[in-house]
């Protein structure tokens, strides 16, 4: 077979390859490991070598994955590879162990292709934050690909890797595949073990894959979630995640929330999602409007508590135990210079903001505030799952953007979070499917719109479903101009 034709091949495709004798996994391996060689995105931080990736292979069990190379976002530990979490702070850092979610994957003898970059700490919507340079979005190298898990997202959607492993704490998974056109998937907090993942805020954190289609993203979830005695917060998926295999929508209801879809959208990002809504009609769902009365306060709230939950997490990094160190004369600079030189712009800022809020006099009046807001998102998307069985959106309202186009107004780029960041909120997992593609705003050829179904906490097994019935009628299949799939 052609390395051309295996570089096409979705995950599940390249599975059935390997099964059926077509190719071997080492064959396998060896055309994935030379594609990720002409990384011209930037997508990766460090790449894996056949002798490094080749064990993985050598030890796979009787899995129906075993086989298909994954890449995995740099913010996993990973043993005695780099882990840098796109940090110049962890320069060096090789971990003694290795997170659950990429054991888990390994077990099932999945290797790893090499670590993808990311905005620092994961914090960021464009991947302009992290400290080894921005990510190229495949479809244009002008444009971002998306934050913060925008090299997984990239090296998919550019055909530099079949599928892989991202995190979402905002909508880091969801944003960047929909300005790439991908597949991905945050599954409900808690169904998927957080162990070894470098925390940024620990109630809102959670892994998933970005795919090239929903099949694949339902084979990865099924291999990660699960409860995990190393994370006092996971609790798996009640009867695990089987293949999806719906074919339309029949009885289904869908709820667009007025409170939340209204200013700042793009006209195509609307166009699209319109046509999209048509199609879920068109495959016997029903489509109704529905209140989440406090989801608008949704991204104040988050860029309280996130924050809030940063400047706790990242007060580890203080040049004693791991990471670089900038001073030896008293501990005093040693932190402070550490520190200074250590965190890019983002990451201090975040910092600052969590630590003010979490202050003597502040703590009630900016974070106390903000959890009862937390609260009441919650309960609202409890009564609108009384209402519909899924919630719709867009995933970002808007195509992807040029690169420095928002880098001088955080809350500009914050605002890309707009639509991703109330399910965080509330726990429930939601997934973005390639909609279609539309003009950005200033014109030029058509970008990726993605289309975002939220469905009540784990209750994976039907997004999925629903996902894949949609993405079956969209017919979604572009690659990006130049991209080997």
């Amino acid at each position: 077979m052609a390395d051309r034709d295996l570089l096409r091949a979705t995950a599940a495709e390249t599975a059935s390859l390997i099964a059926d004798g077509q190719v071997s996994a080492t064959e396998c391996l060896d055309a994935w490991l030379a594609r990720v060689g002409e990384d011209d995105l930037n997508g990766y931080l460090w790449k894996a070598d056949a002798a490094a990736a080749g064990q993985t292979v050598d030890r796979a069990a009787a899995d129906p994955v075993a086989g298909v190379p994954v890449a995995v976002k740099d913010i996993f530990c990973t043993a005695g590879v780099p882990t840098t979490a796109g940090s110049r702070i962890l320069d060096g850092y090789l971990p003694p162990y290795t997170a659950t979610a990429v054991s888990r994957l390994a077990a099932a003898g999945v290797p790893m292709l090499g670590k993808t970059n990311m905005d620092e700490f994961a914090m960021g919507s464009s991947n302009e934050n992290s400290a080894f340079g921005p990510v190229l979005n495949p479809w244009d190298h002008g444009r971002v690909p998306g934050g913060s898990s925008g090299g997984s997202a990239a090296v998919v959607a550019g055909g530099l890797a079949p599928w892989a492993l991202g995190t979402d704490t905002g909508g880091s998974i969801r944003q960047p595949a929909a300005l790439c056109g991908i597949v991905g998937l945050k599954p409900t907090y808690g169904a998927i073990s957080r162990y070894g993942m470098i925390a940024f805020a620990s109630s809102l954190d959670q892994c998933g894959p970005l795919t090239r289609d929903v099949t694949d993203a339902a084979l990865m979830l099924s291999r990660l979630e699960g409860r995990d005695e190393m994370d006092s917060t996971s609790v798996g998926i009640e009867g695990g995640v089987d293949p999806p295999s719906a074919t339309d929508l029949k009885g289904l209801r869908f709820g667009i929330p007025a409170d939340l879809i209204g200013e700042g959208m793009e006209e195509g990002v609307r166009e699209v999602f319109d046509q999209t809504a048509a199609t879920i009609e068109r495959l016997g769902g029903s489509i109704e409007s529905i209140k989440l009365p406090h989801s608008d306060h949704g991204i104040s709230a988050y860029y309280v508590l996130a924050p809030a939950e940063a400047s706790t997490n990242l007060s580890r990094y203080d040049g004693v135990r791991y990471g670089i160190r900038e001073s030896n004369a008293d501990l005093d600079s040693m932190y402070e210079e550490t520190r200074g030189e250590g965190f890019g712009p983002e990451v201090k800022r975040r910092i600052m903001l969590g630590t003010y809020a979490l202050s003597s006099g502040y703590y009630e009046a900016y974070y106390g505030r903000a959890q009862r807001v937390r609260t009441m998102i919650v309960r609202d998307f409890t009564a609108a799952f009384e209402q519909v069985d899924f919630v719709i959106t867009p995933t970002s309202p808007t195509v992807a953007f040029g690169l420095g186009e928002k880098t001088a107004d955080p809350w500009s780029m914050y605002l890309n979070d707009l639509y991703t960041v109330p399910m965080s909120l509330a726990g429930i997992p939601a997934i973005s499917i390639p909609a279609g593609t539309a003009e950005p705003a200033g014109g030029g050829p058509g970008l990726p719109v993605g289309f975002q179904i939220a469905a009540p906490a784990f209750s994976e097994q039907s997004l999925l479903e629903a996902a894949f019935a949609l993405e079956g009628a969209i017919g979604f299949n572009q690659a990006p101009p130049g991209a080997k799939r």
